[in-house]
């Protein structure tokens, strides 16, 4: 029997079940979202804010925005269809703001599950929280710069290279909410007195996505050498004790290119305790000296100096995270694959464990060069 026409007609069948292209949907007939904010009014109602391009020959502006007061994230997508002159799509979204009122609460995160649970919504979009009311934010429209949305992707993308900044995604926010041997941390942006746009370095949560602080862009920096995230190669710009100060200039300080980092953790419990001994090896060379020193005679002498001073760094941020019972480093990571079974009896509260936790940070800053002229 020729089997050949029945697979044929099987064929056929499916191709004829399966709605293929049926939900396509034309450019001109859809609003893409591109950007999409999060945030609470002062009586802690969901606002659900978008930014999307607009199209037309006569249109002087160039996006659209959209605010909403939902009870649901996905609930607002048809109150937005009200507004919008086509369907109103997230395929395209490329941030997400997240205002920092949203932030002050430890049970925000469940109220991104469309993102999570739809296929059509994208995983990509960088995680940004906001220091002030979105609404501030979102319907600012800078003159000489590109549409917010592009920006601000621009903005996180660009950053994290020079590891100024995190580019948390979605899908990297969702792993470390549901990952207890780190705590979260997105980037953060802010408003000047003069409405710019400025990227502040990150923001880090604890176990639950409550706030917990802010970190500078260059204590970003650190972290992110803490991490084993930092991208070559790294600047530093660090004061030098002892040295004084001209007039108005800074001239107590210098700069240097990290362009090797080689931070190695050791992790063992003793006393009820956990103990991390953090070594980092960094090879550098002296971009900028302000003050007057023979570097060539005595270079040893200048790398113990800034040796001594970025420990210190190191050591202040660790304390911070210890006080604020968060571990953006990911320690618990290190505790739980060396010391399993102490671990285990902590890992529900693994801030609190780490925050008694003995780190022991040691920096040994290598000059490698230090420039062609004396």
């Amino acid at each position: 029997m020729n089997k050949r026409p029945l697979s044929v007609f099987f064929i056929i069948m499916i191709m004829a079940i399966v709605p293929g292209c049926s939900d396509r949907l034309d450019l001109e007939e859809s609003t893409n979202n591109l950007a999409l904010g999060l945030d609470l009014d002062n009586e802690n109602n969901l606002l659900v804010y978008s930014s999307s391009p607009s199209y037309g020959r006569d249109i002087k502006k160039t996006t659209l925005e959209i605010e909403t007061q939902s009870q649901t994230v996905r609930q607002s997508r048809e109150q937005q269809d009200q507004f919008a002159p086509g369907v109103v799509t997230g395929k395209k979204v490329q941030v997400m703001l997240i205002g920092k009122r949203i932030l002050e609460h430890e049970d925000w995160f469940p109220i991104l599950d469309p993102f999570f649970r739809d296929m059509k919504n994208p995983l990509t979009a960088r995680v940004v929280a906001f220091d002030g009311s979105i609404s501030d934010i979102i319907y600012l429209q800078p003159k000489d710069q590109p549409m917010l949305p592009l920006l601000l992707r621009g903005m996180v993308d660009t950053k994290s290279t020079r590891s100024e900044t995190a580019k948390t995604t979605l899908q990297k926010l969702h792993w470390q909410m549901y990952e207890r041997g780190v705590t979260p941390y997105i980037s953060e942006i802010q408003l000047d007195t003069a409405k710019q746009i400025r990227l502040a370095g990150v923001t880090l949560l604890d176990h639950k996505g409550k706030y917990a602080t802010s970190l500078s862009a260059e204590e970003t920096v650190l972290l992110q050498i803490l991490n084993k995230n930092a991208k070559k190669p790294v600047s530093l710009t660090l004061p030098i004790p002892g040295q004084k100060k001209s007039g108005p200039f800074h001239t107590d300080h210098l700069s240097i290119s990290v362009q090797g980092m080689k931070p190695k953790i050791k992790t063992s419990y003793n006393q009820s305790k956990f103990l991390f001994d953090i070594n980092i090896k960094m090879t550098a060379g002296l971009t900028e000296r302000l003050f007057p020193f023979d570097v060539r005679k005595n270079r040893k002498e200048l790398e113990k100096m800034i040796s001594e001073h970025v420990q210190k760094q190191f050591k202040n941020l660790i304390k911070n995270f210890q006080k604020h019972q968060i571990d953006p480093i990911g320690l618990g990571l290190y505790a739980r694959a060396h010391e399993y079974r102490q671990y285990k009896k902590v890992e529900d509260h693994w801030g609190e464990a780490l925050s008694e936790a003995d780190i022991h940070v040691s920096v040994k800053v290598i000059l490698g060069s230090i420039g062609p002229m004396k």
